[in-house]
């Protein structure tokens, strides 16, 4: 080989090279994407869905991201404007919402659920993820979808931020609730600091809330003082150890049973027993 002459390029070797990196790339690529795809295709435990929904995995297993649901909503005759856009409540999970793709949720702060009476979206569902029963109630016999039933998630108050619990006059929640004195109703006390005014503020009845979010969405404060939360997020639960005797009759007296078959005696019996007062 002459002097200044570089050495041949062996190009099969440098197409080897290339395709095996564009290789690499893409594998690496491919597994970003699909982890990312699983990941919001993953229950979310703090998505609000629509009225009828089944509970966490449940829905999921059944939803087959049709979009009827959302179509119905959009469709409804009631639906509001708001700047001449409609303001549609259910919206399909997208890449990039971090909510399982192609799966119904609404954000109360934006859109709220505007409690229809014929609830479009959980008829307009073909395979019984917004399940019906869980909507309905009992009138002249028959059974009819009841949006009064529909527990989309539970309202949460912010006490340090709620301008009520400084002594400021505010009852937008309150207004805005459908269940006006039912899901929230208003609680005065005396206000330490001046000893003369009333703190007027707002109290939300799990029991009675729907999660349709109006509150949410009427609250003044920037960010928003009361908030919609998935039921099994916004309560706690005591366990079935800690029982209800004057509500849990029948729960009660089969634990009692249980309890004398395999200890010999109630809980109750147990608790109020000399010996127990003597330890």
């Amino acid at each position: 080989m002459s002097k200044g002459k570089k050495p041949p390029v062996n190009e099969s070797r440098r197409k080897f090279l290339v395709r095996s990196m564009q290789a690499v790339g893409i594998s690496i690529l491919g597994g970003v994407v699909w982890g990312a795809f699983v990941k919001e295709n993953t229950y979310d435990p703090l998505v609000i869905r629509p009225p009828g929904a089944l509970p966490g995995d449940d829905f999921l297993k059944k939803c087959i991201k049709c979009g009827l649901c959302v179509e119905a909503c959009a469709n409804r005759p009631t639906v509001p404007y708001k700047k001449g856009k409609k303001m549609i409540t259910l919206r399909l999970a997208s890449p990039g919402d971090n909510k399982p793709l192609g799966t119904p949720y609404f954000i109360p702060r934006e859109v709220p659920c505007y409690m229809c009476e014929d609830i479009p979206c959980v008829p307009a569902c073909p395979t019984g993820a917004l399940e019906p029963d869980l909507v309905s109630s009992i009138k002249d016999g028959q059974k009819v979808l009841d949006i009064n039933k529909a527990r989309m998630g539970v309202a949460v108050i912010d006490h340090k931020n709620c301008i009520a619990f400084w002594g400021l006059q505010c009852d937008a929640c309150y207004r805005a609730c459908p269940l006006l004195d039912e899901a929230i109703y208003i609680v005065p006390s005396r206000n330490p600091r001046t000893g003369k005014h009333a703190f007027m503020v707002p109290q939300v009845d799990p029991d009675h809330c729907t999660g349709c979010g109006l509150c949410e969405h009427a609250c003044v404060t920037e960010k928003a003082a009361i908030f919609v939360l998935p039921k099994e997020v916004a309560l706690g639960k005591a366990g079935k150890h800690y029982l209800k005797g004057w509500e849990e009759h029948q729960e009660i007296n089969g634990y009692e049973e249980r309890g004398k078959k395999e200890k010999g005696k109630s809980p109750e019996s147990y608790l109020n027993s000399e010996d127990l007062l003597n330890e």
